[in-house]
Order: C-alpha cells, then structure tokens, then sequence
C-alpha cells in the first residue's frame, strides 16, 4: 500500500525568498491598480438568528481560503513570512501566490518562474505519458488532486482525505450555521453541503439548492470552477460567497425564468443542436456580496454567479443566476464607464449604461444555462469533449448570447423602452475591460475571440485619428446571430479541433489594439477591484 507524502511545497521551488526585492513604489503600484471597496450590505431585517449563522458562515469561508490557497500554490505562510515588504505581501495575497494574474500569470517575483499549468493539483514533475498510464478511475475527476507516494508512483486523493482537518471544521462550522437557520431550504441546503465537503458527493446539496426560493443569505461553498487547472481543466477550486438577498430587485426579475425554454428555441442554430430542455426550476436572483473567499477571490472579482454546474442538475432544474449588484456597479462606475469615455467614441458614450451592464451580465450567466450540455454524435458531454477549451469557448457562448437573449426578450416584448445600442455599446465597453484580464484567463480569451470575430464582421469601425470604436447597429447584430450559432455548433459537434482553431485563430491581441489598452493603463484606470470586507465591515 502506498504511503501519501504529506508535505506540502510550494510550486515551482521549494524555499524561495521574497527577498528578492521589487521597487516599493512598483510593488504599490501593482496593488493600487486594484481599486478598494468595502463590501456592505444592509442587514437590519435580517433576524437575530441569521446574524448569528453569519458568523459561522464567514468561519467556514475562511477555510475555503486556506485550502484555495494549498491548490493554487502550496504553503502561504512560508510564503508570506519570506517578504518584508507591505506592498508585496498584498500583491502576494491578491494573485493567492507569485504569479500576476491579470498579466498572463508571469511571476512577479522572478526567482519563482513560470505558473504550473495545473497549479498543485499535480506533482510538478509529473509528465503527460506518465499520467495518462496512470490507471485510476478518479484521476479526472473534479475533487480529487494527484500526489506521489513514498514509492514514487501516482496517487489519486479525494479531497475530503487530502484537506481533512479543514474539510472537517468547514463542515462543523455550516452545521452550527443550519442549526440557527429559519429558513427550511436553507437550513437543508446547509446540512446537506456540510455532508457534501465530508464525502465530495455534491449532487444532492446542489438539488437542495435550486430548491431554495425563500432564503434571506445565500451562502455558496466548495470545489467549484476549474479554471485554476490550465492543465486539464478537471479539478475544482475551492471557494466561498457569502451573499443577502435584494428582495425587490430578485422580484423584478422573476418572470425571466419561466421564458428559458422559449428562449432555448430561439437560439440561432439547427434543431439538432437545441433539444435540451432547461430545468424549469431555474431562477434569477439579485444579491449584495458581503464576502468572497478562495478561487471567487483570486485576481479579476466575479460579479455573476451561474450554479450547479453539474449537468445532470442543469437538465432537471436548471440553474439559478445570481447578480452580485454592488460588486456589478463597483466595476461599472471604476472601471467599465472611465475605459468608454477613453475607447468609445463621443458620441456613442452616451449609450454606456449601467442597466445595459447589468442585462448584459444577468443574461450572461442565463446562456450558461442554454445550448446544449451533450453532443449529437456520441462523443459524450460537451465538457469533456472539448477538455481544456471547454472554459474559453463556453464563456465566449454566455458573452455572445446574453446580448442575444437581450435581443430577443425585446422583441418578444419582455423588455420594454429598450435602445439596443445601450447594450451593444456598454458591451463592447465591457470587452475591453475583460481582455485586460490577460491571456491566462478563460474570461479574456473569450472577449478577444469575440472582439476578433466582430473586427472580421465589421460590427465596430476605429476612427484612426480620435483612436475611439463605434459600433455598427445592424452589422453588430448579424454578428451576434452568427457567432453564437457557430460556438453552438462547435459545442453539439464536440469538434475540439475546430474550437482549438478558433480560439487560436482569434485570441490574439494585435498591436493597435494593444496600444489601445495601453492608454487604459496610462490613464490609471483600475484594473480591478479588491475588498475590504469581513464581519465587522458588515457590522456583526
């Protein structure tokens, strides 16, 4: 029987020092551009019990941290205690290790080299023959990560063996939070995910989930998204938000979700391709954020959530969407609306809206819903069969058909005293935004696939002498039809080698669009946001 080395390395060496020093002034530059913001949130209709299950939540999403941390590069004390330097150690704390993030994952401290591909979920050592003899039938799955043992050989090692003792205390502290819970799917929720961390068997906390349609506090949890893999793309981060229902707005968009399956045969592809039925148990929901931990917090903030992933779960109930509003309207007024009054011309400024950024985001995460989970031919789910693309070009779907859906519900009436060029406009806006997110993310890629595809189109023209973008109205929505019944139709094929090509293809920045950018960071426009958020921002 093989013995699992336990010590945990950092990536890429084993002590490096962060004594290699940057320039302060270049280090706090670094941490600068991520703009602060306090994440609060109004409370006072909250009962005294769900006060107090707060605490137990904001306990528990600390752990998240502290495993995200062992996945995304090893040891952070070891780490954090090497540096003296104040602006490094938040710059360290940002990017969750040494590599920047929202700059291709280069180190920012040079002695540590390049990111690993599969982060540490795989030995650094580990070649790519080695792993595919490596005969275990969890080796792929989301909640395992692979280790050497004392022999050398590979070992595939379920989370809950791997992180143990954290997994364990989460899991006591959401137990302690559903024992105050008032709300009754919430409450099942709560047990059933504490069980969950406790077996990686997640399908029934994420049933218990879609059920729920009451809660006050929304709390998501877990191996999540699998980005952080680049290798592979199979593992799953661990994270945590911490969220308090907007009652009014969710209320708004309520009627959105019974229009899903009519939405899903007005998709711009074949038949074939739109047989899915989406769960009619999907819902909208409009939250304020009051604390991410984990991958949820590493880098560029998400502003939307589209959950379960699984499709099993998608199939039969949907998924539920939620819009983070203050995070949302955070990036908008620091970061979407200063890069439009630089890129976009004069006048079309005007259309840059937050409402439009708002619909543009909420039906983003709707398409995450929509199209097609498996493929037509036989070759398995769309996910797998596409590996290590899947995440770039289903990002490109959601960007693509939120404006669609957009589209279509004004159309149809849905959406009343509608100027699509609001939309089109704040939504090429959006794109430069999301491309500085850098090569190394699935999110950037996508936008630059999009941005290429419309360049090829003529759905925005460049004024050579203000250097400013416009968008052509009708030019921009043929484009839109026909970029998302292509990404469909790569998606229900599972042709991974024509995804591969498009994505290779069109994720290029080229260099008048690169200098474009580099006036957004002249001007010294963030390039992000980061928190200021815990318990005691939020007033408990």
């Amino acid at each position: 029987m093989n013995k699992l080395i336990l010590i945990a390395l950092p990536i890429g060496m084993l002590l490096s020092s962060c004594a290699e020093k940057q320039q302060p002034s270049i280090m706090q530059s670094k941490v600068d551009a991520f703009a602060e913001v306090e994440l609060k949130s109004d409370i006072s209709a909250l009962s005294p019990k769900e006060k107090e299950l707060l605490v137990y939540l904001f306990d528990a999403a600390t752990v998240m941290d502290d495993i995200y941390w062992e996945q995304a590069y090893g040891n952070k004390k070891e780490l954090l205690d090497t540096c003296s330097d104040a602006g490094e150690k938040q710059f360290l704390e940002i990017n969750y290790g040494p590599w920047e993030r929202l700059n291709a994952n280069n180190a920012f401290i040079p002695r540590f080299g390049a990111k690993p591909l599969g982060a540490n979920y795989y030995p650094s050592n580990m070649t790519e023959q080695e792993f595919n003899t490596f005969e275990d039938s969890t080796k792929t799955s989301l909640y395992t990560i692979i280790k050497r043992g004392d022999d050398g050989k590979l070992l595939s090692i379920p989370y809950h063996v791997a992180y143990k003792y954290k997994i364990q205390k989460a899991a006591d502290l959401i137990n302690k939070a559903a024992k105050l819970a008032e709300d009754v799917g919430f409450k099942k929720y709560l047990e059933l995910r504490a069980e969950a961390l406790l077996t990686d068997e997640y399908y029934s906390s994420d049933m218990a989930w879609m059920d729920m349609k009451t809660n006050n506090i929304d709390f998501v949890v877990g191996p999540i998204e699998n980005y952080e893999d680049a290798r592979y793309n199979y593992k799953a981060a661990h994270e945590a938000f911490i969220l308090i229902k907007d009652q009014e707005w969710t209320k708004k968009l309520a009627r959105y979700a019974s229009l899903l399956p009519k939405l899903q045969q007005l998709l711009p592809v074949e038949a074939k391709y739109k047989t899915e039925i989406p769960g009619s148990s999907s819902d909208l929901g409009v939250y304020d954020a009051v604390y991410y931990q984990g991958d949820c917090n590493a880098g560029s903030k998400t502003i939307a959530i589209n959950l379960p992933n699984d499709a099993r779960v998608q199939l039969e109930k949907g998924s539920r969407k939620l819009q983070l509003k203050n995070s949302m309207r955070y990036k908008f007024e620091k970061i979407l609306e200063p890069i439009g009054k630089i890129l976009i011309t004069p006048d079309q400024q005007k259309n840059i809206k937050f409402d439009a950024f708002f619909e543009n985001v909420m039906f983003h995460e709707v398409s995450h819903g929509l199209g097609i989970k498996n493929t037509i031919n036989n070759k398995g789910n769309v996910r797998g069969a596409l590996k290590e693309k899947y995440s770039t070009i289903e990002e490109a779907k959601a960007d693509i058909l939120g404006v669609y859906q957009v589209l279509q519900l004004t159309k149809m009436g849905e959406i009343t005293n509608k100027d699509l060029m609001d939309n089109y406009v704040t939504f090429m806006a959006g794109i430069f935004r999301s491309v500085r997110f850098g090569a190394a993310s699935a999110h950037g890629k996508a936008n630059m696939l999009t941005f290429n595809y419309f360049k090829e189109k003529g759905a925005f023209t460049r004024d050579e002498n203000s250097a400013t973008y416009s968008v052509n109205f009708d030019k921009m929505t043929e484009a839109i039809s026909s970029l998302g019944g292509l990404i469909l139709t790569l998606q229900g094929n599972g042709d991974y080698e024509g995804t591969a090509q498009l994505i290779e293809k069109m994720s290029v920045i080229d260099p008048t669009l690169a200098a474009d950018l580099n006036r957004i960071n002249q001007a010294g426009i963030p390039t992000d946001i980061r928190f200021k958020q815990g318990k005691k921002v939020l007033g408990l």
